[in-house]
């Protein structure tokens, strides 16, 4: 038996959990950047689609796959942003609907089928990861903390927390 080596998880996940429920506004404040103007269209879009009962946006979001036990060959890192969907209670990740891109790799033998392959494996190993982080209280933490921000923001006029 081999000892775990210093790289951890052969997949790591990470990402920043806006509860749709929460948002309250989509208007960008009028010296909002660029890229939040567009960012705050995507979480439109995505209400419009999915609505905001148990509906998580995913962003700022990574997951990256160790296919060898050196970080130097065969790693894919992968970005991706969107929604993910719970059951009723908030107990259990159903269904993700993701914009996956492949941004970084050191994988000799890559072709483009293992990038569509890897491309499906993110949202699957999001849904199981999305579950830990709902088994381990973040899930909880996160809405309580939205609720405190959501607060702050009400007694001062709309904004606080707006570019989180």
């Amino acid at each position: 038996m081999m000892k775990e080596d210093k790289l951890g998880q052969w997949v790591e996940i990470s990402f920043d959990c806006l509860p749709l429920r929460t948002v309250n506004r989509l208007d960008a404040p009028m010296d909002a950047s660029p890229k939040l103007a567009e960012k705050l269209l995507r979480i439109k879009a995505a209400i419009d689609k999915h609505g905001v009962l148990n509906s998580y946006y995913l962003h700022n979001a990574a997951c990256i796959f160790h296919l060898t036990n050196d970080a130097s060959m065969g790693m894919m890192h992968f970005s991706f942003e969107g929604t993910l969907l719970t059951d009723s209670n908030d107990l259990e990740a159903l269904s993700c609907d993701l914009q996956v891109e492949l941004k970084k790799e050191t994988c000799s033998w890559l072709n483009q089928a293992i990038v569509d392959w890897l491309s499906e494996t993110v949202r699957r190993a999001v849904l199981v990861e999305f579950n830990r982080f709902i088994k381990a209280g973040d899930l909880t933490k996160t809405m309580q903390r939205i609720a405190e921000l959501q607060k702050a923001s009400e007694e001062a006029g709309g904004f606080v927390g707006m570019y989180l």
